[in-house]
């Protein structure tokens, strides 16, 4: 299995002890690559917003952030690891997480599985965890795991819990198998599903979908919807074409 680490923090310290207890979980054949962002320097992003309207190979910074995007799609697993600041990601990962505004309207990594790292010296540790599991939910990924610790405490970090999760992380990743999504996750889907068609200004948009053909599907079709969920997915198309004009 190929893993793809993503560090978030200028560092590596508390949260990277995390990230190498997790590694020895993943398995002996497993192939590590690292993308320290730090070491990217990645521009700032301007909110040109030409990655959503005019496609992201327009991106003046395109090069370096489909580098990373070229990773995710080759990898496996997904390791996204990152500290809390101020009660929320560093800037390093909230900037790659800026550049890539447009998977949110042309989602992809529907066969795709996470594992979010989060270590803090005080408190927020969940809500960042669950900030970043958003983000890649919006992005298309299937299933994310989450490991978070507050270092600020007496207590030890549970080694049990970190070994605990990394391996069923690394069990759904060797399996393929592809989990039903969230009523959520539906929802948005067929949201942009809904737009795309009827926008004049998201060209962009609209060629994905209907080059991909994920217009015609309730939610991505390598992904096995259940009969009531499949049935929340048609209902809810139908209302979102009565909704929005």
């Amino acid at each position: 299995m190929k893993y793809l680490i993503i560090n978030g923090s200028p560092r590596k310290k508390n949260t990277w002890s995390m990230v190498k207890q997790a590694k020895s979980n993943l398995g002996e054949d497993a192939e590590f690559e690292e993308i320290q962002l730090m070491k990217e320097k990645i521009p700032l992003c301007n909110g040109c917003f030409k990655c959503i309207m005019e496609g992201e190979e327009n991106c003046p910074h395109y090069e370096q952030i489909n580098q990373i995007i070229e990773k995710i799609r080759d990898c496996d697993g997904l390791i996204i690891a990152c500290p809390v600041y101020a009660m929320n990601v560093t800037a390093l990962l909230k900037n790659l997480f800026d550049h890539t505004a447009y998977i949110y309207h042309r989602p992809e990594f529907f066969d795709k599985k996470a594992l979010v790292v989060v270590s803090t010296a005080g408190a927020g540790q969940k809500k960042v965890a669950n900030y970043i599991d958003e983000t890649l939910r919006h992005w298309g990924f299937n299933k994310i795991y989450q490991i978070t610790y507050a270092f600020g405490g007496n207590e030890d970090i549970s080694i049990e819990e970190i070994n605990k999760v990394s391996q069923k992380f690394h069990k759904d990743v060797s399996s393929k198998k592809l989990h039903s999504p969230k009523f959520g996750d539906i929802i948005f889907y067929n949201v942009w599903r809904t737009i795309t068609p009827k926008s004049e200004s998201m060209k962009k948009d609209k060629e994905y979908w209907e080059r991909t053909g994920l217009v015609n599907y309730e939610f991505a079709p390598n992904v096995k919807l259940g009969f009531i969920k499949k049935c929340f997915g048609k209902i809810m198309y139908f209302i979102l074409n009565k909704v929005i004009k």
